[in-house]
């Protein structure tokens, strides 16, 4: 003789945890009280975890420039995926998205120091976005970590800086790099930085060669398939980089805007460092016109 399965009782739904930890104290809350904290509690966790996804998972991004028309547009908003690269190298060809130094100024040099003997003054510019052609050791600065490279390859050695002199111009000062110095505190510079996100389209990553001939980016030799159709302008003042055959350093990545004719990009300032890559852009949220996946997630176009 069968029997009739037990229905399983409903399990009751746990109060909210706070509520739980007031009981356990001896305090009585009304059901309006528990129904409230609950509200809270729910509003506490969705808040941890949209900071948890932008901090860790993803950005949301919008383009001031037409740098990178048609590909993104002035005014373009997307979000950016900040974990594919912690897992794997960008591929040439792709759109990514990195921090961009614009501006590093001196704002007190010390006493006695190698950077004053040298002549460097507070308030020199040692780079600034509107001119690309200071920096140190004869090249741009796109990045803090790159002056300190450059300082710490020096040791021992003289270093050059090209600053940019409020009412003066551009100085060209050697300063005595001591033997120990790593960084720009080494040389007695103290300074204020202000840096942007940037996004490019990856050219070529460290290792490679990149030359534009004729207007065609070639890539050790062979031209890169993704940016084929597209014509790059090289006579521009202040373009040093990919004019001539350029090697691309270890550790770093030659990138150029889709607007090819005017885009602020590795042709001026040279190349970004690893350290700097934020990651790669992959839904469009706005204009609502081109609302979806983009710059190859989901079979969408590069």
């Amino acid at each position: 003789m069968s029997s009739w399965p037990r229905r399983r009782r409903k399990k009751e739904k746990k109060p909210p945890w706070i509520v739980r930890l007031l009981r356990r104290r001896g305090v009585r809350l009304s059901p309006r009280a528990e129904w409230a904290l609950g509200w809270a509690e729910t509003i506490v966790e969705v808040g941890l975890i949209f900071w948890l996804t932008i901090t860790f998972v993803t950005v949301r991004m919008t383009v001031p420039t037409g740098s990178m028309n048609p590909t993104i547009a002035p005014g373009d908003s997307f979000f950016v995926d900040i974990l594919t690269y912690h897992f794997r190298d960008p591929v040439p060809g792709r759109v990514i998205v990195f921090w961009q130094l614009e501006e590093l100024q001196v704002t007190a040099v010390e006493s006695g120091s190698p950077a004053a003997v040298a002549g460097i003054q507070s308030g020199d510019w040692i780079t600034h976005v509107q001119y690309p052609t200071i920096g140190i050791g004869g090249e741009p600065v796109p990045s803090v970590r790159t002056a300190n490279r450059r300082i710490e390859a020096a040791q021992g050695q003289i270093l050059q800086f090209i600053v940019l002199r409020e009412a003066v111009g551009h100085q060209t000062l050697s300063v005595s790099v001591p033997g120990d110095a790593r960084n720009l505190a080494s040389l007695g510079i103290k300074y204020r930085s202000r840096q942007e996100r940037y996004v490019k389209r990856l050219i070529a990553i460290g290792g490679q060669t990149v030359q534009i001939v004729g207007g065609k980016v070639m890539v050790d030799g062979a031209p890169l398939a993704t940016v084929a159709g597209r014509t790059y302008w090289t006579q521009g003042s202040g373009m040093q980089y990919g004019v001539a055959p350029t090697f691309v350093p270890r550790g770093h990545y030659f990138v150029l805007g889709d607007n090819t004719m005017n885009s602020y990009d590795s042709r001026y300032w040279g190349f970004v460092p690893e350290e700097e890559l934020i990651g790669a852009p992959f839904f469009r949220v706005w204009p609502l016109a081109r609302f979806g996946p983009m710059n190859g997630y989901w079979w969408s176009s590069l």
